[in-house]
């Protein structure tokens, strides 16, 4: 455990959210460089020959939902640090907490609206509003709850996404009304995007600044409650359960070390053997649209809660283990200025990508995407800790502390 001035810092925290904003890059390439649905199946746009192929199902498999899950965690177990923190110094706890989410969510819809339409920070803000109400429960029953939730949302949207499968089986059946089978074509139409929808979608994202904001104010003015409704009973549930874990001490380091591999080991092989027989599914199917819309809303729920704890068990076993190496600092520090990294990424991959920079949205193959995300990493590495030697925070960090605080505060370490 490190110290600032007057906060108890752990290593495991911020190495964590070191490499979980490094991680969330790997996912998050596909949306700023190809149009939505390509995250979705890559034979709407990437290609599908092997090199394409073999990223998506890497992607799939250990990627997909496991970063965004961990820096979910992650945040719920940092919202317990700050609500103790304040606690701690007197302050009133429910005033600090709700006053950073409400600039959190100001972040975040200038992030939707102004750089890319995948922000989780609203929906962290307002997840994070609902959650407070449950920081006086002990960490069993946090677990618990969480569950249950996480449990009836996976069920709700295996049903309702499987409806699709089930009017598709329909609609193959000798004698299905021709009503039914233009609907199930509408249905996959709407998914799979027409060449002409797609060819719009590159034009426009190669386009300039302005021409991108109000097609967002046209046409998903309302994206980022349509992303909260979607998301929370997958999102409130990991917060709860980060919550639980800084409560026994898990995700501070305080289990032994055999703990974190055991767990963190048989986790992470029944989550990766369930998501690997779905990943073959999908593959041996051709990438048929349906089965991949419900394999990433719907089918993957299970592996990704597996397989997020087991990463945040296993990292830490690592970071533990290597806690004074230069690289575990080093994302440590990337970790410490997450904020700054997040939004900064997203700043210099629209950039790349869009119009109003160097317009590159649409023609990088999947696979050619991750030299991008490799050089972001480099830059994240390099700057953050030279940054977190002279200063207390991230730049953003610092900016939403100011905000949420109502005055400046003090930068630079004496």
């Amino acid at each position: 455990m490190n110290n600032t001035v007057t906060t108890p810092r752990y290593i495991e925290l911020d190495a964590l959210r070191g490499f979980a904003v490094m991680g969330i890059l790997l996912m998050n390439i596909v949306g700023f460089a190809m149009p939505e649905m390509a995250y979705v199946s890559p034979a709407v746009h990437g290609g599908t020959d092997l090199p394409d192929t073999i990223v998506w199902a890497l992607s799939f498999i250990f990627i997909d939902g496991k970063m965004r899950g961990l820096f979910t965690i992650l945040f719920g177990a940092s919202m317990m640090l700050v609500i103790e923190r304040a606690q701690r110094h007197g302050e009133n706890p429910a005033k600090v907490h709700f006053s950073r989410m409400f600039w959190l969510a100001l972040f975040g819809l200038a992030h939707f609206f102004l750089l890319w339409a995948g922000d989780i920070l609203f929906l962290y803000a307002a997840v994070g509003c609902i959650a407070y109400f449950l920081r006086g429960l002990n960490a069993e029953d946090l677990i618990r709850r969480a569950l249950l939730i996480f449990t009836i949302g996976f069920l709700g949207y295996t049903l309702m996404f499987g409806s699709l499968l089930y009017m598709q089986y329909q609609a193959s059946l000798p004698g299905a009304s021709a009503g039914l089978i233009d609907e199930v074509a509408d249905v996959i139409a709407g998914f799979e995007s027409t060449a002409s929808a797609i060819t719009a979608d590159i034009a426009l994202h190669q386009s300039g600044f302005l021409p991108i904001l109000l097609d967002k104010i046209r046409n998903d003015l309302f994206g980022p409650l349509v992303l909260l409704t979607y998301n929370l009973a997958e999102t409130l549930p990991l917060m709860m359960i980060g919550m639980a874990l800084y409560r026994n001490g898990f995700i501070t380091g305080q289990w032994t070390a055999e703990a974190y591999r055991s767990w963190g080991i048989r986790l992470t092989v029944i989550g990766t053997a369930i998501v690997t027989a779905i990943a073959i599914y999908l593959i041996a199917g051709g990438f048929e649209i349906l089965r991949m819309v419900n394999a990433s809303y719907a089918w993957n729920w299970p592996s990704q809660m597996l397989m997020t704890t087991g990463y945040a068990a296993l990292l830490i076993w690592l970071i533990r283990t290597f806690q004074n190496a230069s690289w575990v600092v080093r994302i440590a520090a990337v970790g410490r200025a997450a904020f700054s990294n997040y939004l900064g990424t997203s700043l210099l991959m629209t950039f790349l990508f869009y119009g109003w920079g160097l317009g590159l949205y649409g023609s990088v193959g999947r696979a050619e995407l991750y030299l991008f995300v490799l050089a972001a990493w480099v830059l994240m590495l390099i700057w953050s800790k030279p940054w977190l030697t002279r200063f207390r925070y991230g730049p953003l960090e610092w900016l939403w502390r100011s905000l949420a605080r109502q005055r400046a505060q003090p930068m630079r370490l004496s």
